[in-house]
């Protein structure tokens, strides 16, 4: 299957935390960078998903926000790196955000927030996502 969204990171279950309706599932990247997802328990028994097993987490760049220094937020996911490329668009920049160990996070935001926050290149910045907006799959 080949999928649309740009942000497709591998990685391992690390935890799952059942709840009455939805699971709060941990996903380990190499390198130690955890992500967060909210799925429901439904989802976690069609995935058949379990701890130590290989999952993706899928993230749309238009679900990414960016931010830089950021210190306080209610996001569960704040994955920081440094940017690696603009590419800039007539309404909307694309920016990527090497988090090492091979992994890049990209976001589609507008050319005004590429211009408030300052964003260039090899600047340090977090990719920010909220829990229920990562969607996990397996193979």
């Amino acid at each position: 299957m080949k999928l649309s969204t740009r942000n497709q990171l591998r990685g391992t279950v690390s935890s799952i935390n059942e709840g009455a309706i939805n699971a709060e599932v941990v996903l380990s990247l190499p390198g130690g960078t955890q992500i967060v997802s909210v799925i429901t328990n439904g989802a976690i028994k069609n995935l058949d998903l379990k701890v130590g097993d290989t999952a993706y987490a899928l993230i749309k760049s238009s679900s990414v926000i960016i931010g830089i220094d950021v210190k306080k937020i209610s996001a569960r996911n704040v994955l920081t790196g440094k940017i690696s490329s603009i590419i800039e668009g007539s309404v909307n920049d694309e920016v990527s955000i090497d988090l090492g160990s091979g992994y890049t996070v990209t976001a589609v935001i507008t050319k005004s927030s590429v211009a408030s926050l300052e964003l260039t290149i090899g600047i340090e910045a977090s990719a920010i996502v909220k829990a229920s907006s990562i969607i996990l799959a397996v193979d």
